[in-house]
């Protein structure tokens, strides 16, 4: 539980004492529709996990549990109608909706709605990007924050939070646009004068320490802007009674988790195409070497998506049957490296390194040994 994404309380002024209220705790069976097996939730309907979700003025879910229910509920419903039944429940239940709302009440449940709130928008800030749910999220977070100058600067911090990193992801996408265009328009120019602005890999940057600096910088930029959700939704399975419908009714959205796996095919056909593009078996036994470098202080740095890039690109077919270039080349050290990521007994060795490089990564003392992609 304590490696699940997690968010402060919401105010350290606010009475936090039932926040991490366990919600594994001791229960019938059968509770209110939710069914448990040694103190641990195992499954309930639809409308009693929501109804778990939605905290009162003794309650507040496990956030374990949020997290968990956020992410996995998208396969049976939309993320705007989830946010509209929490929203009809927060304020039916807690009667936010009257007039004369007492004030010890709502400085009881306010706080505890309003993490909800946060930890939702800092969770899956993506689901925002629907204005429906900016509707819903405005609306209740304003019915809340009415009658107290607290609640509503809190309010205003939580909506500024949300709307800079929408921002930022749009601004992301635009450039992982512009970066697609001038890929192809940089690929006419090749074709039709290839010599006139060709430089090698190794000309642009001859220290491979500083290559792999660079590519873990793309790695980490890349990542940071892909949304938990994407990978559920990436693998929503087809409605067997609704032909091509997926039981998720829009189009995934799964753009930065797309261009993440763009990014690692561009990067492969990157390698294979400088090791191919010189003419003499010489210079691209060298580019060979170059790149193993390359990977060697990838696996280092525990980057090892760009490592599987690069051997990736090695093991290409225009790359792999160059036999006599590869007679030229130590392959002592790209041994080593397809050691590491032999895909036998389900890739054990990759798997190890990378548990090792996590738990490295926990005990850090500079930021280069917290790297672990």
């Amino acid at each position: 539980q304590e490696r699940m994404p997690q968010t402060p309380p919401f105010a350290a002024t606010f009475d936090s004492s039932s926040y991490n209220r366990n919600l594994y705790q001791s229960k019938e069976d059968n509770y209110g529709g939710l069914y448990y097996h040694d103190n641990n939730l195992l499954s309930g309907s639809l409308e009693a996990l929501i109804q778990h979700l939605v905290p009162n003025v003794d309650y507040y879910p496990d956030r374990t549990y949020i997290f968990t229910f956020l992410l996995s509920s998208r396969l049976f419903m939309h993320p705007f109608e989830l946010m509209a039944k929490v929203c009809h429940l927060c304020t039916e239940q807690q009667r936010l909706s009257e007039p004369g709302l007492d004030e010890n009440r709502i400085r009881k449940i306010a706080p505890k709605i309003l993490q909800l709130l946060t930890e939702w928008t800092e969770m899956f800030p993506y689901d925002f990007r629907d204005e429906r749910m900016m509707r819903n999220l405005k609306e209740l977070a304003q019915r809340i924050a009415s009658g107290d100058e607290m609640y509503r600067k809190n309010v205003q911090q939580l909506l500024q939070n949300l709307i800079w990193k929408l921002t930022t992801v749009s601004q992301y996408e635009e450039v992982l646009a512009k970066i697609n265009a001038t890929s192809t328009d940089r690929l006419t120019v090749l074709k039709t004068k290839p010599q006139s602005i060709q430089r090698d890999i190794i000309t642009v940057c001859i220290d491979p320490y500083t290559l792999a600096q660079q590519l873990t910088h793309i790695e980490l930029e890349r990542l940071n802007y892909i949304g938990p959700e994407e990978f559920v939704q990436a693998f929503v399975q087809k409605d067997p009674l609704g032909n091509d419908k997926s039981c998720y009714g829009d189009r995934k959205k799964t753009r930065n988790l797309e261009a993440y796996v763009e990014w690692f095919n561009r990067l492969s056909y990157l390698v294979a195409t400088e090791i191919c593009t010189p003419v003499k078996k010489k210079h691209r036994a060298r580019v060979i070497e170059y790149f193993i470098d390359v990977a060697r202080e990838c696996f280092n740095i525990g980057n090892f998506n760009s490592l599987m890039a690069i051997i990736s690109g090695m093991n290409t077919s225009p790359v792999s049957r160059l036999k006599k270039t590869w007679a030229k080349v130590k392959t002592a050290k790209f041994d080593i490296l397809e050691h590491q990521m032999d895909p036998s007994s389900n890739f054990y060795n990759y798997r190890t390194a990378l548990r090792g490089a996590a738990q490295r990564s926990l005990t850090a003392h500079s930021n280069r040994e917290k790297v672990c992609l």
